[in-house]
């Protein structure tokens, strides 16, 4: 069994890829996260799917620092199993850098994602590669039905509505942690942080033909949704790729808008309270009013100066800066 050490800068990784490699049609990139109980069985299952798919296929495990057997369990497979690699992360830095891991280390054309997280189905995975088939350039697995708790049911609709509508997307379960996509996609995707849930939002930016297919959730014991933290990130997070898609280029129209709509609010405050002490109407010191006049007239202007600032460090950069996505390019 060949033994390569990861560093935790993905970026730094070794090839991996032989001669004999170089020919798989499919490559599944397996994130685990403390999976020794099931991984077994996660294994297998995918493994027959992959075989009923009748193409040729590698199997990539992103072990992202569990601290139970479950690179054990791997490396016990892999002796009996050529189509398995294994990649141990040093400690855990979450699913977007086991993504990036496991797609720098496969070779094949056709990338099946999947987090052990989720508990889905494996021998139902060939259903998303026969959709690449079909034309799709991405789809998105659909866990139906759902096995996980009622809050999460609940936490992810309400995602989904909101990505949904202003992605101009019409898709059950974005972030389900399963997808297949053909290469070139995850390729022109920067996915980091936590953008790997945001990867159809991000791919039907670059015009990608993005579709969704139901696959099977199983019981099992899953994380809940319970911390205020947990919703705030998740808000940061989406707030993030609003801003990435729309206004990546354009800062000044995000920033400036918003600070726009401050400083005009603070200038007719402030206007008002001077007219107001002006015509003698009344004193103005210490009221709530004028602080908040104030407060708004500076944020306003602050935001202003901020997406100029961004404006600038664009101009600069705008050669270096990528929006569009070609195709095909055909000539005679």
């Amino acid at each position: 069994m060949k033994t390569s050490h990861i560093e935790a800068d993905v970026e730094a990784m070794p090839e991996m890829m032989t001669a004999a490699e170089t020919d798989v049609a499919v490559s599944a990139i397996v994130a685990l996260y403390n999976s020794a109980s099931f991984i077994d069985e996660l294994l297998d299952g995918l493994g027959n799917s992959l075989r009923a798919y009748d193409a040729s296929y590698e199997i990539v495990c992103v072990d992202d620092g569990s601290s139970d057997d479950t690179s054990a369990k791997i490396k016990t497979k892999i002796l009996d199993n050529p189509h398995l690699k294994l990649i141990r992360m040093r400690s855990e830095f979450g699913e977007a850098s086991a993504l990036d891991a496991g797609l720098k280390a496969a070779t094949g054309d056709k990338i099946l994602y999947l987090t052990s997280r989720v508990r889905i189905n494996p021998n139902q995975v060939a259903s998303l590669l026969r959709e690449l088939d079909d034309g799709k350039d991405l789809v998105v697995g659909w866990r139906y039905p759902r096995q996980d708790s009622k809050l999460n049911h609940i936490v992810s609709k309400l995602f989904n509505v909101i990505i949904n509508a202003f992605a101009k997307l019409n898709l059950h379960d974005i972030n389900s942690g399963v997808l297949a996509a053909r290469r070139e996609v995850l390729e022109s995707i920067p996915v980091y942080g936590d953008l790997n849930n945001f990867i159809p939002v991000l791919a039907v930016r670059q015009g990608y033909r993005i579709d969704e297919k139901k696959i099977e959730q199983l019981p099992g014991k899953f994380r809940n949704s319970r911390y205020v933290s947990e919703y705030i990130r998740r808000f940061l997070d989406i707030v993030a790729v609003i801003f990435l898609t729309r206004y990546s280029k354009r800062p000044i129209h995000f920033l400036g808008f918003v600070g726009a709509i401050f400083a005009i609010s603070g200038v007719i405050i402030n206007l008002y309270l001077f007219v107001y002490r002006i015509l003698q109407f009344g004193p103005i010191a210490g009221r709530p009013m004028l602080l908040l006049g104030s407060l708004l007239l500076v944020i306003g202007i602050q935001m202003i100066s901020i997406g100029l600032i961004g404006e600038m460090i664009i101009f600069t950069h705008a050669k270096e800066i990528k929006e569009y996505n070609i195709e095909e390019i055909v000539s005679q």
